[in-house]
């Protein structure tokens, strides 16, 4: 839990306010902080760590719901593993 120099909880509204400032502050474009959330799950994914790592690092219940949400991702995925794939057949690359 993230809290205050006294100890209380900072708020979810708190903590994307701070986001927000520090985003401006550094002259970066304004995201939602819930999209730096999904672009780590997507950096992860194309680096291709395991879905199962990436799913216990976002806290989701089951590696099934990670696919779900970040399906988008992985059909780009699937032609690199078939790439790799081939290449340790036919011995190129």
């Amino acid at each position: 839990m993230v809290t205050m120099p006294d100890g209380r909880p900072v708020t979810p509204n708190r903590f994307s306010l701070w986001f927000r400032k520090h985003v401006a502050r550094l002259g970066l474009p304004q995201i939602r902080l819930h999209d730096v959330r999904h672009s780590y799950a997507t950096a992860l994914l194309k680096a291709d760590v395991p879905t199962k790592v990436v799913s216990e690092r976002l806290g989701h219940a089951n590696p099934g719901i990670t696919i779900a949400l970040y399906q988008h991702v992985i059909p780009g995925m699937d032609a690199d593993a078939a790439n790799a794939g081939a290449a340790l057949i036919y011995g190129t690359g």
